[in-house]
């Protein structure tokens, strides 16, 4: 399936509600996420977005990639698949 969406360089701003109405342009959008900061809750300025579709994360990237938003130029790709039992965090080697 490739209809998962990294969606970096977003304003501080973006809501997920927005970033949902942003794409829906592109096509129907099953999820919209902007990351935000656990101690802060402030934006990390990227999300990632659920189409569909495929065909609709296709259309997503061929026609938003490089917009502009509220003064920032989008980036859209293919989000990357996680890595099942990848390490995460932690103190560095220490056992």
């Amino acid at each position: 399936m490739k209809n998962k969406l990294y969606v970096g360089n977003l304003p501080y701003s973006m809501k997920e509600e927005d970033l949902l109405d942003f794409f829906s342009e592109a096509g129907a959008v099953q999820s919209a996420k902007v990351i935000t900061d656990m101690s802060t809750g402030r934006s990390k300025g990227f999300g990632f977005v659920e189409m569909e579709t495929d065909e609709g994360a296709e259309k997503a990237i061929e026609t938003i990639n490089g917009k502009e938003l509220q003064g920032r130029s989008i980036r859209v790709d293919l989000a990357k698949e996680k890595e099942k039992g990848a390490p995460r965090g932690g103190r560095g080697g220490r056992d």
